[in-house]
């Protein structure tokens, strides 16, 4: 089994930047595995925030965090970062790690593991 944990999360002002973590345990993935990050605001349902492609490094980003959020990964320790710069408001949420196949993630919305989510809260 996979344990997926994220830290990183926060109260941050408009504006601010924070740099959520994401480590993996228990196996090792495939060429074909992708891990990413999802969220979910209250009253709104889970969505794909980005995610990025284990071997060869390609990322996929939700439009509304184009430019200001950046996903990378370090083979070595089985870990993903998501890097939020320029935040706002509406990207409070519970954010989640997750792992599993590409399409799984990017397509389906159903990765094969998921952490236990870390809260952001982006306010004055």
């Amino acid at each position: 089994q996979v344990q997926l944990v994220e830290s990183g999360g926060g109260l941050v002002q408009p504006g601010g930047s924070l740099r959520l973590s994401c480590a993996a345990s228990g196996r090792t993935f495939s060429s074909s595995y992708a891990m990413g990050w999802f969220r979910q605001a209250p009253g709104k349902e889970r969505e794909l925030v980005a995610a990025i492609e284990w071997s060869g490094g390609t990322t996929y980003y939700q439009d509304s965090v184009k430019g200001r959020f950046t996903i990378s990964r370090d083979n070595a320790k089985n870990t993903v970062y998501l890097q939020m710069n320029s935040l706002k408001p509406e990207d409070t949420a519970v954010y989640y790690c997750a792992a599993g196949q590409i399409k799984d993630i990017v397509v389906l919305a159903t990765p094969d593991y998921w952490g236990p989510g870390t809260q952001v809260t982006v306010s004055s």
